[in-house]
């Protein structure tokens, strides 16, 4: 069984162990403490695109909800806050590790396309059950020396039918 919390890229396929490092336990620690300065300086301002999938199949229902990265910035931070204002019948930080999958990272000459899926669930302590069952595709690209995210298609199905 796959540790989640194991970066499951070798320390020496270096692109690949940064991206997975920026979109797995620096992504997750910093929606959790609902801190946007901790991931701030992994994304590509210039030029940034966010496309909301909907959770849609159809690309015809896909929105430009994130032309700008400050637009994505505040709808992450107001998903953020509000995350941080629920309560839950386990640990969260380990309950969205154990549904984030990472494993698929393309490469091509200093761009990336990462596939990132969700599949799972949180128990809250109201007895619900915040489902976590999405991907994204994000558009990284080497940039000042670093591997950032310049972009992501994301909110998709998971899986896509």
């Amino acid at each position: 069984m796959r540790d989640p919390f194991k970066n499951p890229f070798s320390a020496d396929d270096t692109a690949r162990h940064a991206i997975w490092e920026m979109l797995v336990p620096r992504d997750i620690d910093a929606f959790l403490a609902a801190d946007w300065s901790l991931v701030a300086d992994d994304f590509v301002e210039d030029g940034f695109i966010g496309i909301d999938g909907r959770r849609e199949v159809s690309p015809d229902k896909w929105r430009l909800a994130f032309p700008t990265l400050s637009a994505y910035r505040d709808e992450w931070l107001r998903q953020a806050r509000d995350f941080a204002g629920q309560s839950f019948a386990e640990d969260p930080r380990t309950a969205i590790f154990t549904t984030t999958t990472l494993e698929d990272i393309e490469i091509e000459g200093g761009m990336a396309l990462v596939r990132k899926k969700f599949d799972g669930s949180l128990k809250k302590k109201d007895g619900g059950i915040d489902v976590l069952k999405w991907q994204t595709l994000y558009y990284c690209r080497l940039h000042e020396g670093r591997w950032k995210i310049s972009g992501f298609t994301g909110y998709l199905p998971n899986p896509m039918e």
